[in-house]
């Protein structure tokens, strides 16, 4: 296979990931009008019409899908011989690029990839951040080697390994009349204001599928998914918040107190089923349970 041609595969995956020409344009790093002539190249080489331009929003057509699955076919095998080949040299240098939210990221996993990387100094890591379906859809996509995921309710695209589990919590100001309790129930949460993550976030919607149950509604007064700044506004006495209690525990002017009934977090790192796991991934998980 020609370079140009898995070029022009490459592109028109991530026109498919991106459904725009133009943002695959940015991602790519390309101009535009090269990205158009490149697909115009690949329907020439196919034969096939494989984008519909017409509509507002571009779409792929019958036979672009069928391409698309085999598409992605070639670049994962592609990529999995990319890494094997460089594998031979052993665990000197590679990439594991991981995914987690805003919150792990900042509060949970410092202190494991400290240690990944004084074992493995020659592996680049790379850390991205995004809420549950976000991370979610990177790895089905392979855009990640692995995801800090929710794993209560497994995607069967996706394989799960070294299971944590944690407590979503109230994050409350230390003198709030609140914090005399031992838990707080949902319906007491929902009459106080609120400071939330930004929908599509864990910490966000199990606190909406409480209350939806319960036929209750939130007062949200701030979104934001900067974790410090959600901290701050709480402090500032700007409403509660859901947390998880790692956050807290070296801020004296902030508490928190467990939801009655509990609301638990089943987590675990995930990564797409047959999709290759490369070695510098391998080691990350290894060494994750080894420091837990």
């Amino acid at each position: 296979m020609r370079l140009e041609s898995i070029s022009r595969l490459k592109y028109f995956n991530d026109i498919a990931i991106t459904g725009s020409f133009s943002k695959s344009a940015r991602r790519l790093g390309i101009a535009q009008p090269a990205l158009s002539i490149a697909i115009k190249k690949l329907e020439e080489e196919t034969g096939l019409k494989l984008i519909n331009r017409a509509d507002r929003r571009m779409s792929l057509t019958s036979d672009g899908r069928v391409l698309l699955r085999h598409v992605r076919n070639i670049l994962e095998g592609l990529d999995d011989a990319v890494h094997e080949l460089g594998e031979l040299q052993g665990l000197e240098s590679g990439e594991v690029n991981i995914g987690a939210s805003a919150m792990l990221s900042t509060y949970y996993l410092p202190r494991y990839l400290f240690r990944f990387k004084k074992r493995y100094p020659g592996i680049r890591v790379r850390l991205v951040e995004g809420g549950t379906d976000t991370l979610e859809q990177w790895v089905i996509n392979g855009e990640l080697d692995l995801a800090l995921l929710r794993s209560e309710q497994p995607h069967d695209q996706i394989r799960y390994a070294s299971q944590l589990s944690e407590q979503v919590v109230a994050c409350i100001p230390t003198h709030h009349h609140l914090a005399e309790r031992t838990s707080i129930d949902i319906e007491t949460f929902c009459r106080q204001p609120t400071v939330l993550f930004r929908k599509g976030y864990f910490l966000r919607e199990s606190i909406e599928q409480r209350a939806r149950a319960s036929g209750l509604s939130l007062d949200v007064q701030f979104e934001t998914n900067l974790v410090e700044l959600l901290k701050n506004l709480v402090m500032n006495e700007m409403g509660v918040a859901t947390c998880l209690s790692m956050i807290v525990e070296n801020e004296p002017r902030l508490t928190c107190r467990p939801f009655d009934p509990p609301i638990p977090l089943e987590l675990a790192w995930g990564w797409k089923k047959n999709h290759y796991l490369s070695k510098a991934s391998q080691a990350f998980l290894a060494c994750f349970d080894q420091e837990r």
